[in-house]
């Protein structure tokens, strides 16, 4: 299973000197480099220091390479998740999501931050936790705790975690409403409409289903009047058309910025920030019968989350340490809050707005859209104890393209998660190792750039790593993938066409070329696995462990180390061991066992005699 798969083999980075009766396969001058790199190895006067970086084959200018990236801020943040349940698929769809392109990100240089929480106040967390027998604090605990957990399993590495309902974040959020309120940009009013609970949001009748039924949660609206404080978005109709239109990119993929132009072209209207009849919520700095809307409230995570642990809850303390937000990662959703209302907050308060905000599509299983009722939602803690997170997380970013609707079935996922990672990169590595263990005593004969001279194979995997990082920098994850499966590709064509083990066993010059023929493929791999590590980065451990590599060279590297020669003679490969482990098809076996039961049955009903004479 794949559990197996992600145990973490010991990596022996030691070398014994070489046997000068190795196996009759291996020509005697395809180890004199090694031997010759072995002497300068132990009995040069070197220092220890300098003797142990030969063993480090980063390459030497990725830092200066990487420098003018160096101090760039990048600041990512998925929304926060609303506690009235506990993370389902989406949830952690696009959370994997933010976390590629931080990792990536990082790779490039920069100063990340990556931001994810939880939106812990409203109507539905009272409801929630009344409903559970429990109180709202208590409710939030359990629920922000199984979100922590299973961004632990699926291995995103997120840098603050905020909670609304944290005192620093409730702080900032009141200044930054009274901010907003002495530029007078809130007032008092009656207000009656039809109310959205699921989506905390009163909603226009045109916008609405038959029976008043909001479209997104298919549920009756419920009619409400009462006294809020009302934000005057429509002051800043001209501002955000003008936004829109000067700052294409404002709004991603450019479907959805038509959505929100539209929205901005049909008229805006003032919204209430303010709730009477919740009582779970901050209270109205100038009205504590009243508690702040919970979009208002929530919005402002991603400039408290900015705050050190240590820090005073201040507002310009907090912008000044990274805002404004790189990306805003969200579903297509909440896509209205974070296009429309938010930049006009922002605005109003004085403050820049994000530079891009990122609406995704939906998930669907099975062709079907997920819900409850239906009996069809996907389980994310469900699916990483039974496949793990590097097969989670690879289908989900290869097989959905960013920004569309997606549709998850368990077969098609088992079958891509088979072919690429097991098959296309894991088998590639572990056939190519097992051919160095035997013919070269897994020790590279010579660097890998020049194993390479006169390859056409390295002038395309250089090609396709610039394809794989083109599709990084625009947020298209799944091109990304895919290019890096290409170089995949080409390592298992060029094994093939290239045959080592027919060329070991001829011996001589051909067993010579063999040997570089190998570097050459784990050079391929070693690409592969930086540039994938921001998608599977689990993975891409295992095999920077299995080419020798130790865990703090894997978590120093650069994008700038895709770059062909990291590979250096005399390097020691780990003994071969698989890096995936196939997953198993449970329907399939089912299926197959059940064939077998009735070919059983029947051969049990066939008459004695003929049974006998038939044997």
């Amino acid at each position: 299973m794949a559990a197996s798969a992600r145990i973490n083999y010991s990596i022996h980075n030691s070398i014994s000197l070489l046997n000068p009766f190795c196996a009759s396969n291996c020509k005697a001058i395809i180890f004199k480099n090694v031997l010759n790199f072995r002497q300068n190895l132990f009995f040069s006067n070197a220092s220890s220091t300098r003797r142990a970086a030969m063993f480090c084959t980063c390459s030497i200018g990725s830092e200066n390479s990487n420098k003018a990236d160096s101090t760039e801020p990048f600041v990512v943040t998925t929304p926060l998740y609303y506690v009235n349940a506990p993370p389902h698929m989406g949830s952690a769809y696009t959370t994997i999501a933010a976390d590629a392109i931080a990792r990536y990100q990082r790779l490039l240089g920069k100063k990340v931050t990556f931001i994810t929480g939880t939106d812990e106040h409203g109507e539905k967390i009272a409801t929630a936790a009344s409903a559970l027998g429990s109180t709202p604090t208590e409710h939030c605990d359990v629920i922000s705790q199984a979100y922590k957990a299973l961004w632990k399993d699926l291995d995103i590495a997120y840098d603050r975690f905020i909670r609304t309902t944290d005192p620093k974040h409730e702080a900032l959020v009141r200044e930054f409403y009274s901010k907003v309120l002495a530029k007078g940009d809130i007032y008092h009013a009656n207000y009656e409409g039809l109310y959205c609970i699921n989506c905390e949001e009163y909603k226009d009748e045109k916008e609405l289903l038959e029976n008043n039924c909001c479209p997104m949660h298919l549920k009756p609206c419920v009619q409400r009047k009462e006294e809020n404080y009302f934000f005057a978005l429509s002051k800043y109709q001209k501002s955000l058309e003008d936004i829109l239109a000067q700052n294409p990119d404002f709004v991603q993929p450019s479907f959805r910025l038509n959505e929100v132009q539209n929205w901005v072209r049909s008229g805006l209207r003032d919204f209430s920030i303010s709730r009477a009849s919740v009582d779970w919520g901050i209270p109205v700095p100038n009205d504590s019968k009243q508690t702040i809307y919970v979009w208002f409230d929530a919005l402002l995570g991603y400039i408290s989350a900015l705050l050190g642990e240590m820090e005073q809850p201040n507002l310009q303390r907090a912008v000044s340490s990274g805002w404004p937000a790189s990306l805003h990662l969200i579903g297509k959703d909440i896509l209205r809050f974070h296009a429309v209302y938010w930049p006009a907050m922002l605005l109003s308060a004085g403050l820049k707005i994000p530079k891009t905000v990122f609406g995704h599509g939906f998930l669907t299983k099975d062709g079907m859209k997920m819900g409850k009722s239906l009996g069809n939602t996907i389980q994310p803690n469900e699916l990483v104890h039974n496949f793990g997170s590097d097969a989670v997380r690879y289908f989900f970013l290869r097989e959905v393209e960013f920004g569309s609707d997606g549709d998850y079935s368990e077969e098609r996922f088992i079958n891509i998660v088979n072919a690429h990672l097991a098959n296309t990169i894991g088998n590639l590595l572990n056939r190519t190792l097992g051919l160095l263990r035997k013919n070269c005593q897994s020790t590279l004969v010579v660097d890998s750039t020049i194993a390479a001279e006169g390859s056409a194979l390295k002038d395309a995997v250089e090609k396709l790593v610039e394809k794989a990082q083109i599709n990084y920098e625009k947020f298209s994850l799944s091109s990304a993938c895919e290019a890096v499966q290409e170089i995949g590709n080409a390592g298992n064509l060029y094994m093939d066409e290239r045959a080592p083990w027919s060329l070991f066993k001829r011996g001589d010059a051909d067993a010579e070329t063999a040997a570089k023929d190998l570097v050459i493929i784990l050079e391929v791999v070693r690409i592969i696995a930086i540039a994938l590590s921001p998608i599977t980065p689990s993975l891409s451990w295992r095999i920077y462990q299995q080419l020798g590599y130790s865990k703090d060279q894997f978590d120093a590297i650069t994008w700038s180390e895709t770059k062909w020669g990291g590979l250096k003679g005399g390097q020691v490969m780990a003994q071969p061991k698989p890096i995936f482990a196939r997953i198993e098809n449970k329907k399939a076996m089912e299926d197959e066992a059940e064939t077998t039961k009735k070919v059983v049955k029947n051969i049990e009903r066939l008459p004695q005699a003929q049974g006998v004479a038939e044997a």
